[in-house]
């Protein structure tokens, strides 16, 4: 098996297994997180009701400028501060966390850090 197909076969098996254990509600909506090579996504998700309350980018327009030229990590902190500013204006104040199979090192953990000092209880 190639390399990188058996990496992503490992991430996948990580995420369901993740996954299958946790839920998010509307009062406390699971944060999904996804990397690409260049970009960083987040997600609040209500999973109950199968709706995505809202979702952030490192390619977002309002941030694609403030973002551009810096490293991941610093990408990550800000992203993690604006999506708990936004989500203190959404009322929401608890998240779970879904990490969603990547290792809890280096940019997952930057973002998660920064979404915490932004107030945001995960």
């Amino acid at each position: 098996m190639d390399k990188n197909k058996f990496k992503k076969a490992r991430r996948n098996k990580i995420r369901r297994r993740i996954r299958s254990t946790i839920r998010g509600t509307s009062e406390r909506p699971r944060m999904a997180v996804y990397k690409s090579n260049k970009h960083l996504h987040v997600q609040l998700v209500n999973d109950l009701d199968g709706v995505t309350l809202f979702g952030l980018s490192s390619n977002s327009a309002g941030l694609r400028d403030q973002l551009a030229g810096k490293p991941g990590s610093e990408q990550a902190k800000m992203l993690g501060q604006e999506l708990a500013k936004t989500a203190k204006d959404r009322g929401i104040e608890k998240v779970v966390f879904d990490r969603s199979g990547y290792k809890y090192h280096g940019i997952i953990k930057e973002l998660a850090d920064a979404a915490r000092e932004g107030g945001l209880d995960l």
